[in-house]
């Protein structure tokens, strides 16, 4: 069977293929869903997995989800009013555009670098 190896002798780690890991052995956003965190922990084995066909070489990569012991997992630790302030902080970073200032209720594309009514007058100036 392609990509199992559970006793690390071939890829370093203990290697499963999909749905075929262990009892105990979650990724990091199954450790989200049940409210834990890796806690520092080392990676304890991975799974692995053919990806989808890349467009622009035509080859299909080897994808990885590393996997971490469960009761190894901490709790999540709690949001604060200091981390709340400190979020609150970067989203309106994000939402501001540089150019006009103005604070919008989205997230300004990155592609533009700025709100789009800036880009469309830059792109119209350049013309």
């Amino acid at each position: 069977m392609r990509f199992y190896d559970p006793t690390g002798q071939e890829y370093g780690i203990p290697t499963y293929p999909r749905r075929l890991a262990p009892e105990g052995l979650a990724t990091r956003r199954q450790l989200r869903a049940l409210g834990l965190r890796p806690a520092g922990q080392d990676v304890a084995a991975q799974i692995l997995w053919v990806g989808r066909r890349d467009l622009a070489s035509g080859t299909r990569p080897i994808r990885a989800a590393y996997l971490y012991r469960v009761d190894l997992a901490a709790p999540v630790r709690p949001m604060t009013e200091g981390r709340a302030r400190a979020v609150a902080a970067m989203m309106r970073a994000r939402r501001t555009c540089p150019l006009c200032t103005i604070t919008y209720p989205y997230v300004i594309p990155t592609s533009l670098g700025c709100c789009p009514g800036c880009a469309d007058q830059s792109t119209a100036l350049a013309a």
